[in-house]
């Protein structure tokens, strides 16, 4: 399915090499979860930034199903069947939420279709299909609207960075819902909460840069227990 070969990221930084991701290498299974894990700082968004195109590795190969996305660019990717919601939701200003989501399925949608689509993230369409994207959507409406988008692609992959930021309010249960529903697909997860960490076929723990473990959730327990990182510990403000 997903393959990175010996991806490394250096920036510039002061006037010295950074190392960001140093020596990457991981397989991605067909239809599994996985959820990319570790302290902040450690190369988690960028590690899924480089998969979907915004950032370009200094070194390594990335290959989807055969593909090499060496020099492809980021709609190149999505037409291959690669899906990314953001940390933190773009704003599309002059849109409607009905015209993402028929952006995203590449059709006219009917109101039955939107209705579907917004009422897996919790949200009614009767409210939602002719509003405006833009500031007076909360942080958590924006964030729900987003993984409407990617829900309704019906892609091969999709990669969520950190899905669980600005929906307090809404239960985790649903989001967990959300993810083990995504079955005829393969997930990747950026996140530190237990109950998303509960869920993955495997679970990946980055540290400066490189990989530390990869394992199951019982496997990978120990560790994510004595990481200084409190919420990897499961604990949520």
């Amino acid at each position: 399915m997903l393959k990175l070969e010996n991806v490394s990221y250096v920036v510039e930084e002061n006037g010295k090499n950074k190392t960001i991701l140093d020596n990457i290498n991981l397989d991605f299974d067909d239809k599994k979860l996985y959820v990319i894990t570790g302290p902040n700082g450690s190369g988690k968004s960028t590690l899924v930034k480089i998969i979907i195109g915004i950032e370009t590795p200094t070194t390594g190969n990335i290959v989807f199903n055969g593909i090499s996305l060496d020099g492809l660019e980021i709609n190149e990717r999505a037409n291959l069947g690669i899906s990314y919601a953001f940390q933190q939701p773009v704003k599309f200003k002059g849109l409607k939420v009905r015209d993402l989501l028929d952006c995203a399925t590449g059709k006219k949608n009917d109101f039955a279709s939107l209705c579907h689509y917004l009422s897996v993230v919790g949200l009614c369409a009767r409210d939602y299909v002719d509003r405006p994207v833009d500031d007076k959507l909360s942080g958590g409406e924006l964030k729900r609207i987003e993984l409407a988008m990617v829900l309704c692609r019906e892609s091969k992959l999709n990669i969520f960075d950190e899905p669980e930021a600005g929906i307090d309010l809404w239960s985790f249960d649903n989001l967990t819902k959300i993810f083990k529903s995504l079955s005829n697909s393969t997930n990747i997860i950026v996140s530190h909460q237990k109950k998303i960490l509960e869920i993955a076929d495997e679970i990946i723990l980055l540290k400066n840069g490189k990989i530390e473990k990869v394992g199951s959730y019982y496997q990978m327990l120990p560790y994510i227990q004595n990481t200084q990182c409190e919420k990897l510990r499961g604990d949520h403000e």
